[in-house]
């Protein structure tokens, strides 16, 4: 995989020269509030679902075992987030995943906790 820019505008390298930056203060904000909305399980059940297809909000309120309000509210702010977009066909709206970004940070974390992994630190 390649590397990947974080925007940083920083002018302050990590302790090592030449290591990555860290994005700028509001980029960083921006980044925690999405991380705060993903950490609600009822918002990430519906950004999951919403990955593979697009999704009328009652059908996905259903497939989420989510009132509709409820489901109509989180829709609302993973909208505002940029995490997911909606098309209307006809009279539905339907919702599903913004672009290939959220899909591959989720395949990501998903591929990542999917990892063996050691309770040892590597020893150097």
């Amino acid at each position: 995989m390649g590397s990947t820019s974080l925007g940083s505008t920083s002018t302050s390298s990590g302790p090592t020269s030449g290591g990555p930056t860290l994005p700028n203060p509001a980029k960083r904000e921006q980044l925690a509030e999405v991380f705060r909305l993903l950490g609600d399980p009822s918002r990430l059940s519906l950004l999951l679902a919403c990955l593979d297809q697009p999704w009328a909000a009652s059908e996905l309120a259903a497939y989420c075992n989510q009132s509709p309000q409820a489901a109509s509210h989180h829709l609302r702010l993973l909208k505002a987030a940029r995490l997911v977009k909606t098309e209307r066909q006809g009279k539905r709206v339907l919702y599903q995943a913004a672009d290939d970004h959220v899909r591959h940070m989720l395949a990501d974390m998903i591929e990542h906790l999917d990892e063996p992994h050691s309770h040892q630190e590597s020893q150097s």
